[in-house]
């Protein structure tokens, strides 16, 4: 049972992949058309609902495989404020990613929203990166 919780932890590990690669992907829509570009804020929303349905994978699986292993109260800690983190960022960026796309529907300009996206994309990504570290190196804390 435990290697079947792993294996899904793996799948929800490679559905949050999305947000180390999503600050290089918002990147290049800067040189994008007005269609092309609502296209591919379309196409970030459902890949960050997707993400955050990989995010609740990663909650259900590492709690279970907390309860079963040896791991130190700090370190418990500081993964569960960083997977919180990355909840609350993901969530927080799927408004501006539906204003952007309707403003680009509508002809507006969606400069703010777009910086706010970036924003939130780099943290994501940072977040992650921390996350990553501490399950790597565990037993630093």
């Amino acid at each position: 049972m435990d290697r079947i919780f792993f294996f899904l932890h793996m799948i929800g590990t490679l559905a949050l992949g999305f947000y180390l690669v999503l600050p290089f992907i918002l990147s290049g829509t800067a040189k994008l058309s007005a269609p092309a570009k609502e296209g591919t804020l379309s196409a970030i929303g459902g890949f960050n609902r997707f993400a955050q349905y990989g995010l609740v994978i990663q909650l259900l699986t590492g709690g279970y495989m907390m309860t079963k292993g040896d791991y130190s109260v700090a370190w418990m800690i500081v993964v569960v404020v960083l997977l919180l983190a990355m909840f609350a960022l993901g969530g927080i960026m799927s408004r501006p990613l539906r204003l952007a796309a309707a403003g680009m529907r509508e002809n507006r300009d969606v400069s703010a929203e777009t910086a706010k996206i970036r924003t939130m994309s780099l943290l994501l990504m940072v977040v992650l990166v921390i996350m990553i570290f501490f399950m790597v190196y565990r037993r630093i804390i």
